[in-house]
């Protein structure tokens, strides 16, 4: 009676899960309790679709990767998550599990959902206000911004690309990149790579650090830069400057 009384508690208890919402049961946690491997079938590495680019090109990819799986359409559902991460991952956690009877099904929801991303057609202005982020290095940026690149309609020419990745650049970069305009694009990257470099070094200067010390040196306030033209104008006053060499030159005051 008391075992009873336990299991109909945790009966109970897994019907109204977390805060009367989310059940925490094996059950309703386990999508697809009863598939089972195939025996020798290791688990591939999947890229992870976050919700962001081609669903289509996505499924692919995993088609690709579960080919040791048979074909069989409870593999494919079973472990499709595995290739999701994100909004995407929520997404598939959501879903009534009950309507994908077949693999095709499920194909087919997940491409329906996402397919406002093959829906926002870029173009080429767009491309200029990809910026890069804090912490992402230069061949990343490059990487991410080409990606974008390739679905702009028609497709862009080789100066086409080079232009338009120097007008999304930050000042730093594109004062020291303005000059490959004209060359082939993986140039470009490459050149870019190396003043990131550089600005890392301490080799090159950034564009704040430019600014900052022009600033100073206009206002006239800057250490001995201030000092010198203080002096200049004091000389001035006094009715005498001094030549090339040194030598005082005396003048009239009007």
């Amino acid at each position: 009676m008391f075992r009873k009384v336990k299991s109909l508690e945790q009966l109970f208890r897994d019907m109204q899960g977390l805060g009367g919402q989310v059940s925490v049961a094996y059950k309703d946690l386990c999508l697809f309790p009863d598939v089972q491997l195939l025996a020798g079938f290791k688990m591939p590495k999947f890229d992870l679709y976050d919700g962001h680019g081609n669903p289509v090109a996505h499924l692919r990819g995993f088609y690709s990767k579960m080919r040791g799986a048979g074909r069989k359409d409870e593999l494919l559902m079973a472990y499709f998550s595995e290739s999701l991460s994100g909004s995407a991952l929520e997404w598939y956690t959501r879903q009534d599990h009950g309507r994908w009877y077949a693999w095709d099904d499920l194909a087919q929801a997940f491409a329906c959902h996402f397919q406002y991303n093959l829906e926002i057609i870029l173009d080429r202005l767009s491309l200029t206000k990809i910026d890069k982020k804090h912490n992402e290095n230069f061949r990343k940026y490059d990487f991410r911004w080409r990606e974008q690149a390739a679905r702009v309609d028609p497709p862009m020419k080789e100066s086409e690309l080079v232009d338009y990745f120097l007008q999304a650049l930050e000042p730093a970069y594109y004062g020291h990149l303005v000059s490959t305009i004209g060359k082939f694009f993986n140039e470009v990257v490459k050149m870019g790579g190396m003043v990131e470099e550089g600005l890392k070094l301490n080799k090159i200067m950034s564009y704040s650090a430019i600014k900052a010390t022009t600033q100073v040196i206009q206002s006239g306030t800057g250490g001995v830069i201030g000092k010198k033209k203080k002096e200049g104008v004091a000389t001035i006053d006094s009715g005498a400057w001094f030549g090339p060499k040194g030598s005082p030159h005396h003048y009239n005051q009007l």
